[in-house]
């Protein structure tokens, strides 16, 4: 495969291109990350758990319904290898366009019944002004290209104008007392203001063209990660749904903090795997290749994503008492649970990107199926039966059946793959992290806020050396490629 419209002059080979790309995404997705983060965390603190209740309910409907498509067109583009990357994006546009007109129907004839369903009427008003968000991010789609050609940064700061907008609005409405609507508001600001950025950024003109034989090749590619998202979406509708109607609005947001603060822990592999994707379509026939950035991209993401998940387990009481309020407190054990499934979840986590890096969806379809399948089989009986325990209990269980599903499908692909070994160093540092601050809290002293804190310190340092122990010879590679990186070309 030819790289020629993948790697512009000038940006040096894929492995240097890769770490430039790792600083620039680690440095934008996790600020920009943590300021949606920062957003939910706020505004949680300036309404009650019945208003972000609302919210949650809005984000199932509406946001969630929005990512059937997540991925889709986009994935396709950054796949494909044309001679012509401008009729190309037009073509991905095109498509993109269609899909968005098709999903703002159904979510307008959706909506009205979710609120008959949710028995919730004021769902109705600002879930139809959330809707407007759908046509403006079809163009956002000019980040395909940068993304393509692995430039980075200007994809980043293209995409941090929606974040940063939406954050100032939000967080100036919720101070004036402007409830749930204070995220509607400005989640469509953000929206408008990145779409009115990118359309300006944009190298290649918009366009429409539809062809049929183009448009069978993003069928085949697109119509298994369609059904897996749609699995997706289908999971944390029902989910939801069977959490406020046990629990009630409150149940709702409750599940949707824990929710929203283990999908923050995901970021990292994020970070490595969007970093890698076009970097692995260049290279999807060199199967050496393909192994060693799976197994060192993993490897790297479980150095976050354990010591997060563990850490989110050990310190989600603190973080109850002290940032949220009282009224959260019964989340505290789901949001427990959630720490722990996110660290194991972690395991293979972007095993998806090497299947459609060759052009191999299908995996990812029935995978979702099994997902799916799982929840209104495990997770839902067990929430109906006993609450957010059994939500707790029953989404380990569903993890413990997708990871072993993955580990399945990889062990096909990469037959040298044994993923015990590949895990345990990374997963090791978290041990003695974990046993530190279990024995300083052994010794029953005085609990309060301060202590919290230093117990952190103490977990984040002994996390550090025991990583560095434990895979310092990985980090000296990374360090390597990052210093090569930063160097003047």
């Amino acid at each position: 495969m030819s790289d020629s419209t993948r790697l512009p002059p000038g940006g040096g080979g894929l492995r240097r291109r890769i770490a430039r790309g790792t600083i620039v995404n680690a440095a934008f997705i996790v600020g920009l990350d943590t300021l949606t983060f920062l957003r939910g965390l706020i505004v949680a603190a300036l309404l009650v758990p019945g208003e972000y209740g609302v919210w949650t309910v809005l984000l199932i409907t509406i946001g969630t319904l929005g990512l059937l498509k997540r991925g889709v067109v986009g994935d396709k583009f950054v796949h494909q290898d044309e001679p012509d990357q401008e009729r190309a994006f037009q073509r991905a546009f095109t498509v993109e366009a269609i899909l968005n007109a098709a999903l703002v129907v159904i979510c307008a004839a959706a909506l009205p019944l979710f609120a008959l369903a949710y028995g919730e009427s004021e769902l109705l008003a600002p879930g139809f002004v959330l809707l407007l968000t759908i046509p403006v991010m079809t163009f956002q789609s000019p980040l395909w290209i940068f993304y393509r050609q692995m430039r980075f940064g200007q994809q980043r700061k293209l995409e941090a104008i929606d974040p940063i907008v939406s954050f100032v609005v939000t967080i100036a409405l919720a101070a004036l007392g402007a409830g749930y609507w204070s995220l509607v508001l400005g989640t469509l600001a953000g929206r408008v203001a990145g779409a009115v950025a990118i359309v300006r950024a944009s190298p290649y003109r918009f366009g429409f063209v539809l062809e049929r034989g183009p448009l069978r090749e993003y069928a085949s590619f697109t119509g298994p990660l369609f059904l897996a998202n749609a699995m997706r979406v289908l999971g944390v509708q029902i989910l939801v749904f069977a959490g406020e109607a046990e629990l009630g609005l409150a149940g709702a947001g409750m599940i949707g903090l824990a929710s929203s603060i283990r999908a923050y822990g995901d970021r990292v592999d994020g970070i490595v795997t969007q970093t890698l994707y076009p970097a692995i379509c260049a290279v999807n026939d060199r199967a050496d290749l393909l192994f060693e950035a799976f197994a060192k991209s993993n490897r790297l993401g479980l150095m976050w994503g354990m010591p997060f998940g563990i850490g989110l387990a050990l310190f989600a009481p603190d973080l109850i008492e002290h940032v949220y309020g009282e009224e959260w407190e019964p989340a505290v054990g789901l949001i427990q649970a959630f720490g722990l499934i996110a660290a194991a979840n972690h395991i293979a986590y972007n095993w998806t990107a090497f299947f459609r890096a060759r052009a191999d969806t299908r995996p990812i379809g029935v995978m979702g199926v099994v997902g799916v399948v799982s929840i209104v089989a495990i997770a839902v009986p067990l929430l109906l039966a006993d609450g957010l325990d059994g939500l707790a209990l029953g989404m380990a269980i569903v993890t413990a059946i997708a990871l072993a599903g993955r580990v399945w499908y990889l062990s096909r692909l990469f037959p040298s793959l044994q993923i015990l070994a590949h895990s345990a160093r990374a997963i090791a540092p978290s041990v003695p992290a974990a046993a530190a601050v279990l024995g300083l809290r052994a010794l029953d002293l005085e609990r309060s806020g301060a202590m919290a804190i230093a117990e952190l310190a103490l977990y984040l340092a002994v996390t550090v050396a025991a990583t560095w122990l434990f895979e310092r010879a990985l980090l000296r590679e990374v360090l390597g490629y990052l210093r090569s990186a930063v160097r003047p070309a």
